[in-house]
């Protein structure tokens, strides 16, 4: 979330993000609740002050003061009582509504919604020419026994899916192949937990409970399904305090995700593009301030990386404001070449990589101190998609499919796969 006195000081600059970034955060409400905060504040002070002269005077008064002094100084007390609870209230309100406001807005980031989003670079792979009519990854899938979609929807309904046989390896070696690039890079590379404290997912800005959620919640506890290892790894440093020569820290974390894609329809929700559950490597970063850029560009030239590695071919899209989720402050998108999506092919999304800035540091308390200064500051975090594998395998099979209906593996996972060619398994 945003400071609040800098939110208290900044009402013009902050209600012309929130319209940037669509967000109907009620950033006047803030501000007056913020005034009347800062009024009881003072009133608070200003009767302890009095309710201080008077106990220091009770010692020294007579017999027959005494007693009325003490009587003034229950009354202040209590006017004091009185004082903070209205405060409290003020103040859980004005947090509910601090806690709605987006970040800022890098200043190139483009504004506007989905349709103002700008694409400034391209992969090194160019668009596949096939000489046939490229299927889709459902359609090859099938035909190559890589997926079961039909045994997932028996089992925990639409949405869900096995992978079998090749699909499986696949899946095993693009997250090897990709946990090689990330330690060699020098990150540290965890499993993480399925699930997390709803107090942890919303200090990395997402909202675990509520109409409006993505997130599948766990009845009778404070748990929920985490949509991303960038909500564990995140949390993982609740409340650290780093010394500044241990940044930048670099994680890579292995989870499942779960989203509900709760309004989610048409041919997108076709094959494994938005399904329920899915595997994903994620990289996250903690920074200094001044490291922040430096690392946002890193965090891209790894996904590149990746994905010119896999040979598939993509574009990168600068997300517009209003895109752009609360947390981010400027994201990144790789959009892979799908050929099977469409009358023609079309570009879906496989990667995404995010600065948050402080955003998220101040609702998980992660801060750092430089050596020789007081006092501490907050981190800046970062994260970003290496490979969240149901959408790279979409990629590689649509991209690398072969006339004859087979799938060619991508050079960098044949050693991991043990094999050159994806055919139809063979049945006795």
């Amino acid at each position: 979330m945003l400071d609040r006195r800098f939110v208290a000081d900044n009402i013009d600059l902050v209600t012309d993000n929130c319209r940037k970034r669509g967000s109907d955060a009620d950033v006047a409400r803030f501000a007056e609740l913020d005034r009347l905060r800062r009024q009881f504040q003072a009133d608070i002070d200003r009767i302890n002050q009095q309710a201080g002269l008077v106990s220091k005077s009770i010692g020294k008064a007579a017999d027959v003061e005494r007693e009325s002094l003490k009587a003034e100084g229950r009354r202040l007390r209590e006017e004091v009582a009185a004082f903070e609870t209205k405060q409290a209230e003020i103040v859980a309100e004005s947090d509910a509504i601090l806690r709605a406001i987006p970040n800022l807005t890098h200043p190139a980031a483009p504004t506007g919604g989905e349709d103002a989003a700008v694409e400034f670079r391209r992969g090194k792979t160019p668009l596949p020419q096939f000489p046939f009519k490229p299927l889709d990854h459902v359609d090859l899938g099938a035909s190559l026994k890589l997926f079961d979609f039909d045994a997932g929807a028996k089992v925990a309904g639409h949405g869900f899916y096995f992978l079998t046989n090749d699909g499986v390896l696949l899946e095993l070696a693009l997250t090897r192949y990709c946990v090689d690039l990330l330690q060699r890079r020098g990150f540290t590379v965890m499993t993480t937990p399925d699930l997390a404290r709803d107090s942890i997912l919303e200090g990395t800005g997402f909202m675990p409970r509520g109409p409006e959620t993505q997130i599948y919640s766990i009845t009778g506890s404070d748990l929920s399904l985490v949509a991303t290892a960038e909500i564990t790894l995140g949390g993982a440093m609740h409340e650290r305090i780093f010394e500044a020569a241990e940044l930048p820290l670099r994680l890579g974390g292995i989870s499942h995700c779960f989203r509900t894609e709760a309004g989610a329809h048409g041919r997108a929700t076709r094959g494994l593009y938005r399904v329920h559950q899915f595997t994903k490597v994620e990289m996250f970063a903690f920074t200094l301030p001044e490291q922040s850029d430096g690392m946002h560009e890193e965090l891209l030239e790894l996904e590149c990386e990746l994905f010119d590695g896999l040979g598939i071919p993509y574009r990168v899209i600068d997300t517009p404001s209003g895109d752009l989720g609360g947390p981010a402050y400027r994201k990144f998108d790789l959009e892979a070449w799908m050929p099977g999506r469409g009358e023609k092919g079309e570009w879906g999304e496989v990667t995404s990589t995010s600065n948050c800035t402080d955003y998220q540091a101040r609702r998980l308390a992660i801060r750092y101190r430089k050596a020789g200064e007081k006092g501490t500051n907050f981190v800046h975090t970062l994260n970003g998609t290496a490979i969240a594998m149901s959408r790279a395998i979409i990629a590689i099979v649509e991209n690398y499919q072969q006339a004859d209906g087979s799938v060619a593996v991508p050079e960098a996972l044949v050693s991991w796969m043990g094999k050159r060619t994806m055919i139809p398994p063979v049945t006795g």
